[in-house]
């Protein structure tokens, strides 16, 4: 008899050493665990303690050793440069193992840092599985954060090394990235021994003799390096998320419990199995290409996607389609920022019947909300699930999700369904209470956390306690709010603290705003996420000026506006500011961004008791007006 969601579920919160020691039997373990879930050091939890494994084997090495070694295990797709290139399972094992090789050479050893900072190139995967191989930590940086970025993340891991490209490629333009790591190496305090680079045909880079090292050079003379065992709670890699005070959060991600709950997740969740072809849409930088471009894939045996190009422009609205015909693709996964560049483009979807779609099963959307009208066009046009979920790069994988390998539930607009199982989701008010259905409040999870979740911040314990474990003790605060309805179905309305989600990108208004307040004519400012069409939020920044300011309005908007894509990137999409006389705050000096944002999309708001002075909103709303917003 098969299992129901709600069986699976109930098994898993009631019974989660048995349930995962079961789904832990999937993996190969050099040495068994003593403990499924180490509860010793309450509340932060940890799992399989003992255990012993090697990632980059159980990713690699074990589907070759299996047979399967001439099966593809991943596609490189690159509408930019034209090319496509397959890696078989045997290929990749191969490659991994050099680069592994050129690593050691550079003196990494296990437990060492290793900073990546690469397009969407086979190259940044190779790289992140040599680093499994070797037991050393990776961090991966997104391509399009600006030098000071990446410089903050070089002092925060340390890394031995920094394995980069000459360049990016984006439609129309290349983005150099050597110059950038030279700058961020420059404003570093910590000085990495070496940087990696690969140099691609269409920018090479010009190298620093005796610190830059040529990957095409070293992986001709390196010796191939077998894969070293580490501990189940040894770090496999870091991700640096954005945090409220501007500063990134280093999330940890182990290797045994990372291992274990993602090749779980990929037939239950995906109800994808070995020889599927699966792509994620996403990029290396983010935590989806973490765990469904690079680890989750290869962990179940499927064959992974990598596509370098955009949902529309490379070179039109039917990228996508093509992707899926030519390469026989059974599940996508994607954030609804790219369906609504696609049907922006192409409304009708008249594209579509260019190709044929029928090898595709189902659509999985996250990264941010899947607004309604979005997922009734992709299924109308598709003809497949289209399945919203919701999940964040601290938890790895999903929160919620309409498990398409267990039981397929009805699906409710707005909803990503129910928790996963592993997971134990409530509905809290201020005082830690679990409130009715369909009343909103702070979004928790009841601890311990499932596997594959984060075990810690990079040195930083106590803030990862202060930041997700303090407001409501026995739970991890997700910082979204949201509802659920007495069927057991979640929806997240919004982000409780100052993140915004722009085109599935977290990212930190806290950080732009320290870029804002440091424009020599700029007395107070604050960010706030604004709705947008196309990608979700984007920020729109509120500038007081100093008093007496003789300087043009305009030119400091254009020089912020500047100043925050030198800083932290165009990835930000900061491009429009409003001078105002005056920000609404609290009594205490808090400024009412959630009130502001609410007027700036045209919601329903009240005005806040502890304002200081109400008739500021009535001028915050004549600017926004005069604006043009609320943007629909």
């Amino acid at each position: 008899m098969n299992e129901t969601y709600e069986s699976v579920h109930a098994r898993s919160i009631r019974e989660p050493d048995a349930f995962w020691a079961e789904a832990a039997e999937a993996i190969d373990w050099i040495k068994k665990w003593d403990k499924v879930l180490d509860d010793g050091d309450a509340p932060f939890y940890r799992w399989f303690t003992g255990g012993r494994l090697n990632t980059c084997h159980n990713a690699l090495d074990r589907h070759v050793d299996a047979g399967r070694g001439d099966q593809d295990a991943l596609i490189y797709d690159s509408p930019v440069t034209g090319k496509v290139e397959r890696y078989s399972y045997r290929r990749l094992r191969d490659l991994v193992a050099k680069f592994a090789g050129v690593l050691a050479g550079a003196g990494v050893v296990k437990g060492d840092r290793v900073v990546i900072y690469m397009p969407m190139v086979p190259e940044a995967a190779i790289a992140m599985l040599a680093c499994a191989r070797l037991g050393a930590v990776h961090s991966v940086v997104f391509g399009g954060f600006a030098s000071n970025e990446l410089a903050v993340r070089i002092d925060d891991a340390a890394p031995k090394v920094v394995v980069s490209a000459s360049c990016g490629i984006e439609p129309g333009r290349i983005v150099e990235y050597k110059p950038l790591i030279d700058k961020a190496i420059d404003l570093a305090h910590h000085k990495p021994d070496h940087t990696i680079i690969l140099q691609r045909p269409e920018r090479p880079a010009p190298m620093l003799a005796g610190r830059d090292l040529d990957w095409v050079e070293q992986m001709a003379r390196a010796t191939p390096a077998d894969c070293v065992p580490v501990d189940a709670l040894d770090p496999l890699y870091i991700l640096y998320t954005s945090g409220t005070t501007g500063q990134p959060k280093g999330v940890v991600r182990d290797n045994g419990g990372h291992a274990v709950a993602l090749h779980w997740s990929m037939k239950n969740i995906y109800n994808a199995e070995a020889g599927d072809v699966y792509w994620a849409a996403s990029d290396v930088g983010w935590v989806v290409g973490h765990s469904y471009i690079v680890y989750a894939p290869l962990l179940a045996g499927c064959t992974t996607v990598m596509y370098e190009g955009k949902p529309v422009g490379t070179p039109d609205a039917g990228a996508f389609w093509r992707v899926i015909a030519d390469h026989g693709v059974r599940v996508l996964f994607t954030a609804p920022t790219a369906f609504r560049a696609i049907k922006k483009e192409d409304p009708k979807g008249e594209l579509l019947a260019k190709y044929d779609l029928s090898s595709l099963q189902t659509l999985f959307l996250a990264g941010e909300r899947t607004d309604p009208d979005t997922l009734h066009w992709a299924r109308d046009k598709l003809g497949v699930p289209v399945i919203d979920h919701w999940w964040q790069t601290e938890t790895g994988w999903s929160i919620c999700a309409n498990c398409m390998g267990i039981e397929e539930l009805p699906v409710k607009d707005g909803s990503p369904t129910k928790a996963a199982p592993g997971w134990d989701l409530k509905v809290l008010d201020e005082g830690g209470h679990e409130v009715e259905p369909g009343q909103i409040g702070a979004l928790a999870l009841k601890l311990p956390l499932p596997p594959g979740s984060f075990p810690t911040l990079w040195n930083a314990r106590q803030r990862h306690f202060d930041a997700y474990l303090r407001d409501y003790p026995g739970y991890y605060n997700t910082s979204d709010a949201g509802i659920i309805d007495e069927d057991g179905y979640a929806f997240i309305m919004s982000r409780t603290d100052d993140i915004i989600n722009v085109a599935g990108h977290r990212l930190s208004t806290g950080a732009m705003e320290e870029v804002l307040a440091d424009h020599p004519e700029v007395a107070e400012c604050a960010v706030t996420g604004v709705a947008d069409p196309l990608k979700g939020q984007l920020p729109l920044g509120f500038l007081v000026l100093n008093a007496g300011s003789s300087v043009d309005p305009g030119q400091v908007v254009d020089e912020v506006v500047a100043m925050v894509r030198e800083r932290i990137g165009p990835v930000a999409a900061f491009k429009e500011a409003l001078i105002v006389k005056r920000l609404p705050k609290t009594r205490s000096g808090k400024i009412l961004r959630g009130t502001i944002r609410r007027i700036a999309d045209g919601e329903e708001w009240k005005m806040p008791a502890t304002i200081d002075d109400p008739a500021i909103l009535d001028e915050i709303g004549e600017a926004l007006s005069t604006a043009g917003f609320p943007r629909k």
